[in-house]
């Protein structure tokens, strides 16, 4: 009809649009808010209504937060795979002026043991092995461990209890 409010923002191509959400909102709620709002301001506002009633088909529950709740868990994973993937490259790293200089290569499960007796550095034992300042810089959080708990990390891993179903 002409002079509607809807026309614009809901074309007769995409009626599942239109559907959602007046399933989810309402026609006459909708109708009000656009009215309340700035003709420039209308078309974002559709097209939010639009999306959140999407959400809310799929997810009757949790809706968008859902969906914004699932990409920051793998966010999180992905920064987890890169800080993993960081560590390895310094300690590859490190292994290459060792090995060119003729010494054994890096071993981190090695270098983070307190006495050491084994290595090349004479008396004392430590030697190359024992020698935790190899010029490397701080791993990015510091001595305190990750960022995530332990709990979390044996989840992700497998380890941990129940739960961790998908979202």
């Amino acid at each position: 009809m002409p002079g509607c409010i809807f026309a614009p923002y809901f074309p007769p191509e995409e009626p599942h649009k239109f559907a959602n959400v007046h399933k989810i909102f309402g026609a006459s709620n909708v109708t009000k808010l656009l009215n309340d709002l700035l003709p420039h301001q209308r078309e974002d506002a559709v097209n939010s209504l639009a999306y959140e009633a999407e959400a809310r088909v799929r997810d009757p529950v949790y809706g968008c937060v859902g969906a914004i709740t699932f990409l920051q868990r793998q966010v999180h994973r992905l920064q987890k795979d890169l800080d993993a993937a960081n560590a390895d490259l310094i300690r590859f790293a490190a292994t290459i002026p060792a090995v060119a200089q003729g010494r054994p290569p890096f071993d981190p499960l090695v270098m983070n043991r307190r006495s050491v007796g084994v290595g090349g550095g004479g008396g004392g034992g430590g030697g190359y092995y024992g020698n935790n300042n190899m010029g490397l810089p701080p791993f990015p959080y510091g001595g305190g461990g990750l960022p995530w708990s332990d709990e979390e990390e044996d989840q992700m891993n497998g380890r941990g209890g129940g739960g961790g179903g998908n979202m």
